[in-house]
Protein backbone atom coordinates (compact mmCIF):
# COMPACT_ATOMS: atom_id res chain seq x y z
CA UNK A 1 0.00 0.00 0.00
CA UNK A 2 1.50 3.72 -0.73
CA UNK A 3 1.34 6.42 1.79
CA UNK A 4 -1.60 7.64 -0.50
CA UNK A 5 -3.38 4.83 -0.49
CA UNK A 6 -3.58 4.67 3.34
CA UNK A 7 -3.98 8.44 4.12
CA UNK A 8 -7.39 7.98 2.37
CA UNK A 9 -7.77 4.23 3.55
CA UNK A 10 -11.29 4.26 5.73
CA UNK A 11 -12.03 1.40 7.90
CA UNK A 12 -14.91 -0.06 7.54
CA UNK A 13 -17.37 0.79 10.43
CA UNK A 14 -19.21 -0.53 13.65
CA UNK A 15 -16.74 -3.33 14.07
CA UNK A 16 -19.06 -6.02 16.21
CA UNK A 17 -17.85 -5.02 19.79
CA UNK A 18 -16.26 -7.59 21.29
CA UNK A 19 -15.11 -9.36 18.50
CA UNK A 20 -11.26 -10.84 17.94
CA UNK A 21 -10.25 -7.69 16.34
CA UNK A 22 -11.26 -5.50 19.20
CA UNK A 23 -8.68 -7.39 21.56
CA UNK A 24 -5.95 -9.05 19.53
CA UNK A 25 -3.97 -8.89 15.87
CA UNK A 26 -3.12 -5.65 14.12
CA UNK A 27 -6.02 -3.16 13.16
CA UNK A 28 -5.83 -1.27 9.90
CA UNK A 29 -5.71 1.85 10.72
CA UNK A 30 -5.31 4.78 7.98
CA UNK A 31 -2.13 6.11 10.25
CA UNK A 32 1.25 7.14 8.24
CA UNK A 33 2.60 4.54 5.86
CA UNK A 34 -0.26 1.22 6.46
CA UNK A 35 0.10 -1.98 7.76
CA UNK A 36 3.86 -2.82 7.60
CA UNK A 37 4.27 -6.81 6.70
CA UNK A 38 7.21 -7.21 9.31
CA UNK A 39 5.01 -6.37 11.97
CA UNK A 40 2.24 -8.62 10.80
CA UNK A 41 4.55 -11.50 10.71
CA UNK A 42 5.39 -11.23 14.27
CA UNK A 43 2.25 -10.47 15.55
CA UNK A 44 1.11 -13.69 14.03
CA UNK A 45 3.88 -15.99 15.61
CA UNK A 46 3.48 -14.11 18.93
CA UNK A 47 -0.51 -15.42 18.85
CA UNK A 48 0.80 -18.50 17.54
CA UNK A 49 3.02 -19.49 20.24
CA UNK A 50 0.73 -18.18 22.59
CA UNK A 51 -2.15 -20.23 21.55
CA UNK A 52 0.64 -23.18 21.59
CA UNK A 53 1.57 -22.75 25.08
CA UNK A 54 -2.41 -21.87 26.57
CA UNK A 55 -3.07 -24.97 28.87
CA UNK A 56 -6.07 -26.13 30.15
CA UNK A 57 -7.74 -25.85 26.30
CA UNK A 58 -8.08 -22.22 26.22
CA UNK A 59 -7.39 -20.91 22.77
CA UNK A 60 -8.09 -17.07 23.56
CA UNK A 61 -4.77 -15.22 23.47
CA UNK A 62 -6.64 -12.64 26.58
CA UNK A 63 -6.64 -15.72 28.73
CA UNK A 64 -3.14 -16.97 28.14
CA UNK A 65 -1.80 -13.47 29.55
CA UNK A 66 -0.73 -13.21 33.11
CA UNK A 67 -3.44 -10.66 34.36
CA UNK A 68 -1.05 -10.04 37.15
CA UNK A 69 0.61 -7.20 34.16
CA UNK A 70 -1.14 -3.82 34.56
CA UNK A 71 -1.50 -4.01 30.28
CA UNK A 72 -3.00 -7.55 30.36
CA UNK A 73 -5.58 -6.41 33.28
CA UNK A 74 -6.68 -2.99 31.37
CA UNK A 75 -7.01 -5.28 28.37
CA UNK A 76 -9.10 -7.37 30.51
CA UNK A 77 -11.06 -4.63 31.81
CA UNK A 78 -11.88 -3.51 28.58
CA UNK A 79 -12.92 -6.46 26.68
CA UNK A 80 -15.76 -6.94 30.07
CA UNK A 81 -16.87 -3.77 29.10
CA UNK A 82 -17.81 -4.31 26.11
CA UNK A 83 -18.60 -7.56 25.76
CA UNK A 84 -22.05 -5.79 28.47
CA UNK A 85 -22.75 -3.66 25.42
CA UNK A 86 -23.08 -6.29 22.88
CA UNK A 87 -26.72 -6.74 22.02
CA UNK A 88 -27.63 -4.35 23.89
CA UNK A 89 -31.09 -2.66 22.61
CA UNK A 90 -31.29 1.06 23.38
CA UNK A 91 -35.09 2.08 23.67
CA UNK A 92 -36.44 4.96 21.40
CA UNK A 93 -37.64 8.09 23.32
CA UNK A 94 -41.17 8.42 23.86
CA UNK A 95 -40.90 11.89 22.76
CA UNK A 96 -38.13 13.71 20.34
CA UNK A 97 -35.14 14.70 22.65
CA UNK A 98 -33.26 17.85 22.00
CA UNK A 99 -30.03 18.32 23.51
CA UNK A 100 -28.06 21.04 23.74
CA UNK A 101 -24.35 20.41 24.16
CA UNK A 102 -23.00 23.41 25.58
CA UNK A 103 -19.78 24.46 27.86
CA UNK A 104 -17.89 28.50 27.63
CA UNK A 105 -15.09 27.58 28.44
CA UNK A 106 -13.21 26.24 24.70
CA UNK A 107 -11.46 22.78 24.02
CA UNK A 108 -13.69 20.96 26.47
CA UNK A 109 -14.71 18.52 24.04
CA UNK A 110 -18.04 19.51 23.20
CA UNK A 111 -17.94 18.63 19.23
CA UNK A 112 -16.22 15.71 20.02
CA UNK A 113 -18.95 14.78 22.51
CA UNK A 114 -21.27 15.80 20.03
CA UNK A 115 -20.86 13.83 17.00
CA UNK A 116 -19.52 10.75 18.60
CA UNK A 117 -22.90 10.21 21.03
CA UNK A 118 -25.01 10.90 17.91
CA UNK A 119 -22.52 8.52 15.69
CA UNK A 120 -23.13 5.52 18.85
CA UNK A 121 -27.41 6.53 18.67
CA UNK A 122 -27.51 6.42 15.21
CA UNK A 123 -25.63 3.32 14.71
CA UNK A 124 -28.03 1.74 17.50
CA UNK A 125 -30.85 2.47 14.80
CA UNK A 126 -32.54 5.47 16.33
CA UNK A 127 -32.56 9.02 14.25
CA UNK A 128 -30.32 11.57 15.12
CA UNK A 129 -30.21 14.87 13.43
CA UNK A 130 -27.00 17.40 14.67
CA UNK A 131 -26.88 20.84 13.80
CA UNK A 132 -24.14 22.51 14.12
CA UNK A 133 -23.95 26.53 14.99
CA UNK A 134 -20.70 26.99 15.75
CA UNK A 135 -19.16 29.00 12.74
CA UNK A 136 -15.64 26.83 13.36
CA UNK A 137 -17.93 24.04 11.12
CA UNK A 138 -15.66 20.89 13.52
CA UNK A 139 -19.07 19.21 13.76
CA UNK A 140 -19.69 19.36 10.21
CA UNK A 141 -16.25 18.06 9.23
CA UNK A 142 -16.01 15.07 11.55
CA UNK A 143 -19.59 13.80 9.97
CA UNK A 144 -18.29 14.16 6.44
CA UNK A 145 -20.32 17.21 5.69
CA UNK A 146 -19.68 19.63 2.90
CA UNK A 147 -19.39 23.25 4.68
CA UNK A 148 -18.03 25.66 2.42
CA UNK A 149 -19.23 28.77 1.68
CA UNK A 150 -21.72 27.93 -1.31
CA UNK A 151 -23.76 25.41 0.74
CA UNK A 152 -26.62 26.27 2.18
CA UNK A 153 -26.13 25.85 5.89
CA UNK A 154 -27.83 26.41 9.36
CA UNK A 155 -26.85 30.33 8.69
CA UNK A 156 -29.56 30.36 5.66
CA UNK A 157 -32.16 28.57 8.16
CA UNK A 158 -31.65 31.40 10.97
CA UNK A 159 -31.29 34.52 8.62
CA UNK A 160 -33.26 33.61 5.37
CA UNK A 161 -35.98 31.74 6.91
CA UNK A 162 -34.82 28.94 4.97
CA UNK A 163 -36.38 25.55 5.36
CA UNK A 164 -34.32 22.89 7.23
CA UNK A 165 -35.28 20.19 5.44
CA UNK A 166 -33.59 22.01 2.63
CA UNK A 167 -30.27 22.27 4.54
CA UNK A 168 -29.62 18.79 5.95
CA UNK A 169 -27.30 16.08 4.60
CA UNK A 170 -26.77 12.88 5.42
CA UNK A 171 -23.63 11.45 6.83
CA UNK A 172 -21.86 9.21 4.83
CA UNK A 173 -20.32 6.97 7.10
CA UNK A 174 -23.64 6.22 9.29
CA UNK A 175 -27.12 5.27 8.44
CA UNK A 176 -29.92 7.28 9.87
CA UNK A 177 -27.59 10.11 11.18
CA UNK A 178 -28.14 13.31 9.29
CA UNK A 179 -26.11 16.82 9.88
CA UNK A 180 -27.35 20.88 8.98
CA UNK A 181 -23.82 22.41 8.57
CA UNK A 182 -22.28 25.48 9.47
CA UNK A 183 -20.68 27.82 7.45
CA UNK A 184 -18.12 30.66 7.70
CA UNK A 185 -21.38 32.90 7.06
CA UNK A 186 -22.24 32.25 11.13
CA UNK A 187 -19.36 34.49 12.51
CA UNK A 188 -22.18 37.70 11.09
CA UNK A 189 -24.95 35.66 12.22
CA UNK A 190 -24.78 36.99 15.94
CA UNK A 191 -25.03 40.78 14.36
CA UNK A 192 -27.71 40.42 12.07
CA UNK A 193 -30.09 38.17 14.16
CA UNK A 194 -29.92 41.62 16.59
CA UNK A 195 -32.48 43.22 14.45
CA UNK A 196 -34.54 40.35 13.76
CA UNK A 197 -37.97 39.53 15.12
CA UNK A 198 -38.16 36.60 17.69
CA UNK A 199 -34.74 36.39 17.31
CA UNK A 200 -34.34 33.75 20.17
CA UNK A 201 -36.67 31.34 18.94
CA UNK A 202 -35.52 31.62 15.39
CA UNK A 203 -33.86 27.72 15.55
CA UNK A 204 -37.21 26.54 17.60
CA UNK A 205 -39.62 27.12 14.78
CA UNK A 206 -37.24 25.80 12.44
CA UNK A 207 -37.12 22.59 14.23
CA UNK A 208 -40.69 22.56 14.79
CA UNK A 209 -41.55 23.16 11.69
CA UNK A 210 -38.96 20.43 9.86
CA UNK A 211 -40.37 17.79 12.00
CA UNK A 212 -44.07 18.58 10.94
CA UNK A 213 -42.35 18.28 6.92
CA UNK A 214 -40.87 14.65 8.32
CA UNK A 215 -43.80 14.07 9.41
CA UNK A 216 -46.02 14.93 6.20
CA UNK A 217 -43.52 13.13 4.31
CA UNK A 218 -44.06 9.80 6.15
CA UNK A 219 -40.11 9.95 7.53
CA UNK A 220 -39.82 8.46 11.01
CA UNK A 221 -39.64 10.92 13.43
CA UNK A 222 -36.33 11.96 15.02
CA UNK A 223 -35.26 10.04 18.13
CA UNK A 224 -32.71 13.12 19.30
CA UNK A 225 -31.10 16.26 18.35
CA UNK A 226 -27.70 17.62 19.69
CA UNK A 227 -27.07 21.44 18.81
CA UNK A 228 -23.70 21.99 19.00
CA UNK A 229 -23.01 25.41 20.31
CA UNK A 230 -19.97 27.96 19.99
CA UNK A 231 -18.01 28.57 23.26
CA UNK A 232 -19.79 31.91 24.11
CA UNK A 233 -23.26 32.49 25.30
CA UNK A 234 -24.02 35.01 22.32
CA UNK A 235 -27.47 34.51 20.27
CA UNK A 236 -26.51 31.62 18.54
CA UNK A 237 -26.13 29.69 22.20
CA UNK A 238 -29.33 31.30 23.61
CA UNK A 239 -31.19 29.93 20.04
CA UNK A 240 -29.87 26.71 21.36
CA UNK A 241 -30.57 26.82 24.49
CA UNK A 242 -34.58 28.05 23.77
CA UNK A 243 -34.56 25.06 20.90
CA UNK A 244 -34.01 22.33 23.68
CA UNK A 245 -35.15 20.48 26.46
CA UNK A 246 -31.52 19.47 27.56
CA UNK A 247 -28.44 19.99 28.16
CA UNK A 248 -25.20 18.08 28.20
CA UNK A 249 -22.35 19.61 29.49
CA UNK A 250 -18.87 17.98 28.88
CA UNK A 251 -16.25 18.96 31.52
CA UNK A 252 -12.71 18.68 31.01
CA UNK A 253 -11.16 17.01 34.11
CA UNK A 254 -9.15 20.22 34.74
CA UNK A 255 -9.65 22.96 37.42
CA UNK A 256 -10.36 25.81 35.03
CA UNK A 257 -13.52 23.29 34.28
CA UNK A 258 -14.96 24.29 37.05
CA UNK A 259 -14.80 27.84 37.16
CA UNK A 260 -16.65 27.80 33.54
CA UNK A 261 -19.26 25.64 34.90
CA UNK A 262 -20.19 27.63 37.59
CA UNK A 263 -20.65 30.63 34.69
CA UNK A 264 -22.54 28.33 32.40
CA UNK A 265 -25.00 27.40 35.27
CA UNK A 266 -25.89 31.09 36.23
CA UNK A 267 -26.91 31.84 32.01
CA UNK A 268 -28.72 28.43 32.10
CA UNK A 269 -30.32 29.61 35.11
CA UNK A 270 -31.24 32.86 33.44
CA UNK A 271 -32.58 31.32 30.20
CA UNK A 272 -34.99 29.20 32.14
CA UNK A 273 -36.43 32.19 34.09
CA UNK A 274 -36.53 34.22 30.80
CA UNK A 275 -36.57 32.36 27.64
CA UNK A 276 -37.11 28.23 28.28
CA UNK A 277 -38.53 27.78 31.75
CA UNK A 278 -38.65 23.68 30.18
CA UNK A 279 -34.51 23.65 29.86
CA UNK A 280 -32.88 21.29 32.53
CA UNK A 281 -28.99 20.43 32.74
CA UNK A 282 -29.93 16.61 32.30
CA UNK A 283 -26.34 15.48 31.92
CA UNK A 284 -22.46 15.89 32.70
CA UNK A 285 -19.90 13.83 30.84
CA UNK A 286 -16.21 14.04 32.28
CA UNK A 287 -13.98 14.07 29.45
CA UNK A 288 -9.88 14.32 29.00
CA UNK A 289 -9.73 12.07 31.90
CA UNK A 290 -6.03 10.84 32.92
CA UNK A 291 -5.83 8.60 35.33
CA UNK A 292 -2.28 8.83 36.03
CA UNK A 293 -2.49 12.22 37.73
CA UNK A 294 -4.05 12.87 41.21
CA UNK A 295 -5.88 16.39 39.56
CA UNK A 296 -8.39 14.37 37.45
CA UNK A 297 -9.52 12.27 39.57
CA UNK A 298 -9.88 15.20 42.27
CA UNK A 299 -12.17 17.31 39.61
CA UNK A 300 -14.36 14.26 39.23
CA UNK A 301 -15.15 13.28 42.48
CA UNK A 302 -15.89 17.26 43.14
CA UNK A 303 -18.37 17.12 40.27
CA UNK A 304 -20.41 14.15 41.07
CA UNK A 305 -20.32 15.36 44.69
CA UNK A 306 -22.03 18.13 43.37
CA UNK A 307 -24.04 17.00 40.43
CA UNK A 308 -25.05 13.42 41.73
CA UNK A 309 -27.81 12.49 39.21
CA UNK A 310 -26.50 14.38 36.40
CA UNK A 311 -22.85 13.36 35.75
CA UNK A 312 -22.49 9.57 33.85
CA UNK A 313 -20.85 6.69 34.83
CA UNK A 314 -19.01 6.72 31.50
CA UNK A 315 -15.54 8.78 31.48
CA UNK A 316 -13.84 9.50 28.06
CA UNK A 317 -10.02 9.22 28.92
CA UNK A 318 -7.54 11.37 26.84
CA UNK A 319 -7.03 9.59 23.49
CA UNK A 320 -4.85 9.50 20.33
CA UNK A 321 -7.52 8.06 18.74
CA UNK A 322 -10.54 10.61 18.97
CA UNK A 323 -7.98 13.71 18.12
CA UNK A 324 -6.99 11.82 15.30
CA UNK A 325 -10.23 10.86 13.61
CA UNK A 326 -11.76 14.33 12.63
CA UNK A 327 -8.68 14.47 10.34
CA UNK A 328 -10.34 11.96 8.21
CA UNK A 329 -13.43 13.11 7.95
CA UNK A 330 -15.02 11.01 10.55
CA UNK A 331 -15.86 10.04 14.10
CA UNK A 332 -13.83 7.64 16.40
CA UNK A 333 -17.12 5.44 15.93
CA UNK A 334 -15.93 4.46 12.62
CA UNK A 335 -12.52 5.89 12.40
CA UNK A 336 -11.30 3.13 15.24
CA UNK A 337 -14.41 1.51 16.89
CA UNK A 338 -11.78 -0.96 19.17
CA UNK A 339 -10.04 2.11 20.40
CA UNK A 340 -10.75 3.00 24.22
CA UNK A 341 -12.43 6.44 23.00
CA UNK A 342 -15.17 4.95 21.42
CA UNK A 343 -16.06 2.41 23.73
CA UNK A 344 -16.17 5.31 26.56
CA UNK A 345 -18.94 6.83 23.84
CA UNK A 346 -20.68 4.01 23.39
CA UNK A 347 -21.18 3.52 26.85
CA UNK A 348 -22.22 7.28 27.58
CA UNK A 349 -24.60 7.05 24.82
CA UNK A 350 -26.36 3.66 26.17
CA UNK A 351 -26.46 5.72 29.42
CA UNK A 352 -28.16 8.76 27.87
CA UNK A 353 -30.57 6.70 26.24
CA UNK A 354 -31.44 4.29 28.98
CA UNK A 355 -32.36 7.58 31.52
Amino acid sequence: MTSSEASTQRIPPFVSLGSARSVAGPVATPGRGGIHPERVSNAAKSAAVSRETTTGGRSNVIDAIDDSSPIARELAHETKRRERLVGRQLPRPENTRVFTVSNQKGGVGKTTTTVNIAAALAAAGLNVLVIDIDPQGNASTALGIEHHADVDSIYDVLINDVPLADVVAPCPDIGNLICAPATIHLAGAEIELVSLVAREQRLRRAIDVYAKTREKNGEQRLDYIFIDCPPSLGLLTVNAFCAANEVLIPIQCEYYALEGLSQLLKNIEMIQKHLNADLVVSTILLTMYDGRTNLAAQVAAEVRQHFPDQVLSAVVPRSVRISEAPSYQQTVMTYDPSSSGALSYLEAAAEIAER
